[in-house]
């Protein structure tokens, strides 16, 4: 493996609408690089666009992907030219079965398992790899729960490119197992997913050549999450529902959700209408769901213990800024038990047919609870994000599900077995 290229200057970029990096914090702006920290107020930084003109006609016409968004995204104009995994467009489901048990008479499931790797990670990654590609990154990398360490792993796979993947070791076996297939350079640390972040961070000022996609790259990996809003809304019939429920890991897929209804409204592509989102942590890391109940701004950090391990940031990033996307537009965080989330991925396999991983069931459990404590309004049109596949998490449901019985092969086994 060789990891010795150095990016190339960041002078005369190709990263699409992508005009600067904003602090979020002070606003102070700087030109396009792999920066994550501003350098007056070390606040974070994210993308700051100078839209052209987008049309509904122009995203239709695109590829049946997250590049017919591209026009809304820091991604070179030759996007589409280059290897990737091509995420995104997924389904969105009328769920009114799930809906009746829940009590929501509009309810629709975005289901991003049909993602290349069954999560949504796979959109935030390949936004990363193209931005990483012509600031001239040759290495991938991060650290992870697990659903990003698969798309990392993929799209470097895909691309070409070297990666280098830090992974908590107690992670579930079949994300460890659906890493390591890529032939990644996988590496399991002792520790919490914070402390696998903390080494990240200090690798990603050591190896100047490694695009670590949630550290460094992080201001273009973000952007990536948008793109489950611009979908739901098309979808929809370019609409933006009224409600939509959304797992919290780092916190930064609501605040692109909100970030990507903002755009659509502002650019004309939908009518100007109030929406709220919603937050879904498991009780077991709830460090943003706890400072929500407790009417505080700070996001005290928690060690995580919950089966929800993709959601089990006990220090998130984008913590501080749900809290405000969620007040500010009248929306709630709750949190939920391991067993409720057990529940939750039962629910909705028997219902819809979709088998969600842990984060589904936060999701689902949370709507349960939601619509029951009159957070969620049971009339409007609500969405729930389902954001990673069930096959990466069997060992949580493993000893509540199984065969009915065990009997001889005969029919009068089956009626006796079956009551019939």
């Amino acid at each position: 493996m060789t990891l010795t290229a150095q990016p190339t200057s960041t002078t005369g970029l190709d990263l699409g609408p992508a005009a600067a990096l904003a602090c979020r914090a002070c606003g102070h702006r700087l030109d396009l690089a792999a920066e994550f920290a501003c350098p007056q107020c070390f606040g974070p930084l994210e993308i700051a666009y100078d839209f052209g003109r987008v049309t509904r006609e122009d995203i239709e016409r695109g590829p049946r992907s997250i590049w017919r968004y591209k026009s809304l995204l820091p991604v070179p104009s030759t996007v589409e030219s280059y290897p990737n995994t091509d995420p995104g467009l997924t389904r969105l489901l009328r769920a009114d079965r799930l809906g009746a048990e829940l009590g929501i008479r509009n309810l629709w499931i975005k289901d991003d398992t049909g993602n290349p790797t069954h999560s949504f990670k796979d959109r935030v990654v390949a936004v990363a790899l193209a931005a990483a590609r012509e600031l001239g990154f040759t290495v991938l990398a991060c650290p992870s729960t697990g659903n990003l360490a698969n798309a990392t792993a993929a799209a470097a796979a895909r691309a070409g490119w070297d990666s280098v993947v830090l992974i908590p070791a107690s992670l579930e076996r079949a994300k460890i197992l659906m890493t390591a297939v890529y032939d990644t350079n996988l590496l399991a640390c002792e520790g919490t997913y914070d402390d696998v972040n903390r080494l990240a961070t200090e690798l990603a000022f050591e190896q100047e050549d490694w695009a670590f996609v949630n550290v460094n790259v992080r201001p273009y990996y973000a952007e990536g999450s948008k793109t489950l809003g611009y979908e739901v809304a098309e979808q929809l019939g370019w609409r933006i529902p009224a409600q939509t429920v959304i797992p919290i890991a780092s916190g930064s897929q609501l605040t692109k959700v909100d970030k990507a209804y903002g755009e659509l409204i502002s650019l004309g592509l939908v009518d100007d209408a109030e929406y709220k989102v919603f937050g879904a942590q498991a009780a077991g890391c709830s460090p943003v769901s706890t400072a929500y109940r407790e009417g505080t701004d700070v996001v005290r950090p928690q060690k995580p213990d919950t089966i929800a391990r993709s959601l089990a940031i006990g220090n998130p990033a984008d913590g501080p800024y749900v809290l405000d996307a969620v007040r500010r537009c009248g929306g709630s965080i709750n949190d939920v038990t391991d067993e409720e989330v057990r529940d939750g991925i039962r629910l909705l396999a028997r219902t819809e047919g979709v088998f969600a991983e842990t984060a589904g069931g936060v999701t689902v459990a949370n709507a349960k609870k939601m619509v029951e404590s009159g957070d969620l309004d049971p009339d409007a049109d609500t969405v729930l994000l389902i954001t990673g596949d069930g096959l990466k998490t069997l060992d949580a449901i493993e000893h509540q599900v199984g065969p009915k019985a065990t009997i001889p092969a005969t029919s009068a086994a089956v009626r006796e077995a079956l009551g019939l």
